[in-house]
């Protein structure tokens, strides 16, 4: 086994990047153009989990109120229903939510906010 000779030239490497601060965590946010690994964002998910939960236990009948629910889970029952407006999202919103498509613009306190029920302007609202 031999050894090359070790060379003078000097090579510098620049990646442009930022780090961003997303969900209590610090994500790495490449330039314009650049391909981004897909990450799906567990929070939002974990969230739309949720909702669908308790959309179905709701109308499954285990629980008669969102007030009822609300206390069984041991959280407010205004937390609940900003969580449950969640299952009102278009469904071509949810599944890119869960391919983790949906960009860095739309998060969890971004979904919580109020938005239209209507599909076609949820898109343009949370991509604001």
């Amino acid at each position: 086994m031999t050894r090359a000779a070790p060379t003078s030239e000097l090579v510098t490497l620049h990646v442009p990047f930022r780090v961003v601060k997303r969900g209590g965590r610090r994500e790495m946010h490449l330039p314009e153009g650049a391909t981004q690994p897909r990450r799906t964002d567990t929070t939002l998910v974990k969230a739309l989990a949720r909702a669908f939960r308790w959309k179905r236990m709701l109308e499954a009948g285990e629980f008669a109120t969102i007030a009822e629910l609300a206390e069984r889970e041991g959280i407010a029952p205004s937390y609940m229903t900003r969580v449950l407006r969640l299952t009102l999202l278009a469904p071509d919103m949810v599944e890119t939510i869960l391919d983790g498509k949906q960009g860095s613009e739309v998060t969890l306190a971004r979904v919580m906010e109020p938005f239209s029920v209507e599909w076609y302007g949820q898109l343009a609202a949370l991509l604001r």
